[in-house]
């Protein structure tokens, strides 16, 4: 516990230090070896640290290779949370599920009923991770008349910081969209998980 808790505090100090200008993008990092003589620790709490920075986005490169400062992610401005994805995306799990309360509720369904379900990842122009989206729906997927959407933040649970490249526990936008029929009865749920670092959201005035 005592070597996690010191490479994070390292990783945040040199993250502290890239914004402050002293690697700028680009820059590679003094190695291991010679950032440990420095923070007076052993070689394997700078590679833990480097590793955490690596999959935060911080740093770019390689295993046992020098990192350097990445550069950072590219903001997106999402303005319709029901438009197609125009990049690639992958899907990563399809498994039915029983309804929980919360998605009872939101479905109109018994809890416990068996929903159909599916996360698809969502990736940016350059391939990184940008979005999750799981959804939940009953019987076979119908067309839609309409959906309403609610926003808000929650922390990343360890399957969807592993998936974003993100610490467990961070805030995250969480957009619930309902897709609804055209009698309004809902049709299909789903959460849509947005870091924060790489979205703004900006809604558009209702159409009159």
């Amino acid at each position: 516990m005592a070597v996690e808790a010191e490479h994070r505090r390292i990783a945040a100090d040199i993250r502290r230090r890239i914004s402050n200008g002293e690697w700028r993008v680009g820059e590679p990092l003094p190695s291991r070896a010679e950032m440990a003589v420095r923070y007076g620790v052993n070689p394997q709490t700078i590679r833990l640290a480097y590793v955490l920075l690596r999959r935060t986005g911080v740093l770019d490169g390689i295993e046992r290779q020098h990192v350097a400062v990445a550069h950072p992610p590219a903001m997106r401005t999402l303005t319709d949370a029901d438009a197609d994805w125009p990049f690639s995306s992958e899907t990563t799990d399809v498994r039915p599920l029983p309804a929980t309360a919360d998605l009872a509720e939101r479905l109109g369904v018994s809890v416990g009923a068996t929903l159909q379900h599916e996360t698809v990842e969502r990736m940016d122009p350059g391939g990184r991770s940008a979005m999750l989206v799981t959804s939940w729906w009953r019987g076979r997927r119908r067309r839609h008349a309409s959906c309403v959407v609610e926003i808000g933040v929650a922390p990343l649970s360890a399957e969807q910081a592993h998936a974003l490249g993100l610490l467990v526990d961070m805030l995250a936008y969480r957009l619930v969209r309902t897709r609804l029929d055209p009698g309004e009865r809902p049709l299909e749920t789903a959460d849509l998980i947005l870091p924060v670092d790489r979205w703004l959201i900006r809604l558009r005035p209702s159409e009159q």
